[in-house]
Parts: structure tokens; sequence; C-alpha cells
């Protein structure tokens, strides 16, 4: 063994540590390897193959790296935050107790903790554990040429970290000259990005318990930046990903933005004037505070967005007659007490101005395959207006039983897994 390197991925929850890379100075025959191999401290190894580069796959093949794949369940995959205690921004953050579907729905124990760390509205830096991982070979390892490497104590420790699309963003500051107020956010440029094509982009807006300096938090809190820069999503939608990270509290109870609001759309414009971006398909999508700056940007903006996804959200329906005209996903938690009758009075107010809002209530606990069936069936009935509800306690772990759980922040790890929405915005374009 030569070195290791640790392997991240994010899920609903955070970023959690998966895999280990284990260099070594040939070639490895994968058809020899198992998973009593190899042994990580304090981890359960869940699958053992070759590669050729330190990177996960489907499918083992001959090569210098064996990939160790770790549980993403193990009590220390999870290198996001850990869970601190308060309740986050006043009204735009409440508490939550469940990781969704995709880190397994595995729930905390107190009424009152959120899976992220609590900063304060002036900032302040986000807990991200680094992934290490000491790994031993305890079975022999056989080379492609049929030398074996017996096993034994022998233990190295990983050296370096390779975070599965994390890494493919950038991170810069714009300096809107119009508001005077800088604004750091990572952005994804496609793969092999050529000025001669046109790009859509997708802009991405955090919730309020993620306020803090440390600018890659908000893509490795959950799935809301990430899912659109995936190499699966980036094969069928090439798109560039805008991910702000704020610095404060944008929009709170009161519905006043701060300067950030306007800058946001400064900063897309701005983008637009730089790279060879589709002005005709512009997205945006959020969560609690990020859907709160979704809809209203929406309301001042008319013009701007070519869809948009609005997830545990609201805003006052006196002021929604504008979203009458755009194409609107929601996705909101019936047990979340706040965006839920928010939604409710805003999908009241644009129904009366004439636009047809297709309903369905969903399972939170459905699999990917039920989840495209559902989108599938809500997507046929082509309104403009979109308005899928979770059924009360299903976004939670445990469902109802799960009695102290909070349903607002349970909506987003589970909406973001959910292909097909992805798949509805980016199919709409500006028109007129």
């Amino acid at each position: 063994m030569k070195s290791a390197t640790a392997i991240t991925e994010v899920y609903g929850d955070g970023q959690k540590f998966i895999a280990v890379a284990v260099e070594y100075d040939t070639e490895i025959d994968t058809s020899k390897l198992s998973v009593s191999s190899f042994e990580v401290e304090g981890r359960t190894v869940t699958r053992v193959y070759a590669n050729t580069r330190a990177a996960t796959a489907d499918r083992g093949t001959d090569g210098t790296y064996v990939i160790v794949e770790l549980s993403a369940d193990d009590e220390g995959a999870l290198l996001w935050g850990g869970v601190g205690s308060g309740g986050g921004a006043p009204g735009t953050a409440q508490p939550s107790a469940s990781a969704g579907p995709s880190a397994s729905t595995a729930s905390t124990s107190s009424p009152y903790v959120i899976p992220g760390p609590q900063v304060g509205s002036t900032g302040g830096p986000a807990t991200i554990r680094a992934a290490k991982g000491v790994v031993t070979q305890v079975g022999t390892v056989t080379a492609s040429g049929g030398t074996g490497y017996a096993g034994g104590e022998a233990k190295v420790g990983t050296s370096r970290t390779v975070n599965l699309i994390v890494d493919d963003f950038e991170q810069f500051t714009y300096k809107d000259s119009k508001t005077g107020r800088s604004l750091p956010y990572s952005l994804y440029i496609p793969k092999g990005y050529d000025r001669s094509k046109s790009y859509p982009l997708v802009l991405f807006m955090h919730d309020a318990s993620l306020i803090t300096t440390t600018v890659r938090a908000t893509l490795v809190q959950g799935l809301g930046a990430v899912c659109w820069a995936s190499p699966e999503d980036q094969a069928k939608r090439p798109a560039f990903v805008l991910a702000p990270q704020y610095p404060e509290v944008v929009v709170g109870d009161d519905y006043k933005p701060t300067a950030l609001f306007d800058t946001t759309v400064d900063l897309v414009r701005s983008l637009t004037a730089e790279y060879s971006i589709d002005t005709d398909r512009l997205y945006s999508t959020g969560q609690s505070m990020g859907a709160m700056m979704t809809v209203g940007l929406n309301i001042k903006y008319p013009d701007l967005f070519a869809a948009s996804w609005v997830v545990a959200g609201q805003w006052p329906s006196a002021q929604a007659a504008p979203l009458a005209e755009k194409n609107l996903w929601v996705t909101v938690s019936q047990g979340d007490t706040k965006a839920y009758p928010g939604e409710n009075a805003i999908m009241a107010v644009i129904e009366k101005a004439g636009t047809k809002v297709s309903r369905a209530v969903w399972d939170g606990q459905s699999s990917a395959t039920e989840f495209a069936a559902d989108v599938k069936a809500m997507a046929a009935k082509g309104t403009t207006v979109n308005y899928a509800s979770f059924k009360k306690g299903s976004t939670l772990a445990g469902g109802l039983a799960n009695a102290h759980g909070v349903e607002h922040n349970s909506t987003w790890p589970i909406a973001y897994t959910i292909e097909g929405i992805r798949e509805w915005i980016f199919a709409r374009r500006k028109t007129g």
C-alpha cells in the first residue's frame, strides 16, 4: 500500500465519508478482492473492488487503486455539522428530526436540534469535519500478474480527500456596485463548457440555519445545490449551478429582504454577461429561507426566471398575484405549520386569478420509482403550477410516531432526491 484517499459524497442530511481508495504500486486483480480483505477503523466495509483511479464505481476493474466502500449509515460517516441547539433564524428555519431517505432517515433525539451548525445572523465558520480514516489490509490482495500481497497489521491513514461533485464547484466573491454588498458563491461550470453553445443556469438558495461565512457550506449541507451538478444530471441536462453563501438572514418573518436579495439578482445577471448562459432558461430554487427568496424574487422580478422550485417556504399571499403567470413546482410537508398554510393561501390567490394548479399528496417515504411515477402523473396534467405536499408525518423517520419531529427541515432532504422535478424544471423556457 502506497497511500490512501478519503472519498466523500453528499446525501440528504449532508456530506458523508463513504469510501477509501488505497493505492498500490501495481495493478490489482479486482476479481480476487472481497469485503473481508480490508478493515477501516470504526467503520463498516460494504464493498471492495479495484479501479484505475481514486473513485467509486458501479463495477470493479483491474487498476492500481482498491476502493473500500463504507456504510453511509455508520455513526462516524456524517461530516456535516453534527447537531447544534436552537431553532435557527426567526420563523425561517424550524427544527427538524429527519435526515431524509438518501441517508436512511436516521432521526435525532431532541425536539430542538437541526442537522447543521447554528452560527447566528452575523455569520461564522460552519462545522465541516475532515474525512479521515485508517485502513488495514487484513486479507491477501492479488496483483493482475498473480503476485499475492499477504494480509497483515500494516495500516495506512488517509492523506488526501476527494469530495464527489463538491470539488467540481469553484468559489468566487461577487462585489455588487449597485448595492455595495459582497456575496460569496460557489459555481458549477459544465464540463467541456463551449462558448459557442448556450446553457441554462439554476440558482439554489439555502435555508437560514446555514448562515455562515464558510463558502462551501451550502454544497455539503444537503442536496439542494449538488443534485443539479451530478454526472447523471449533467449528462442529460448540462447547466451552470449557482449556490450563493449568505452571511446573514436575507428574509425573515417580516418579509423585508436585506440588500443581498437584490444582490442575488445582480449576481445572476453578471454571470449571464460573463458566460454563454441562456437568459430564457434561468431557474431558481431554495429551501426554507431560500424558498421564501425564490417566491419573493419571482414576485419582484417576474420576467427573470423561466421556472422555479419552492421547497418548504411561503410569502404573504396578498403579494402573490404575479405568481399566477409563473411556472412553479411547490413541495411542502403538510405537517409544516408555517409553509403549508402559507402555500395554500398562495395557491388560492393564483387560482382566483385563473391559474390551473395540479395538486397531489405524496408519501415522503416513497421509493425513487414511486416518486418518478408521482411526478409523471402530475406533469401529465400540463399545468404551469404543480403543488405536491407530503402527507403529515411521512417525511419524518418513524412517521407520526416520531412526535418530536418538526416537518420543515425534514422536507428538503427528501424533495431534492426527486429527479423528475428537476427534469420538469429544465423543460420550461421563458416565453414572450
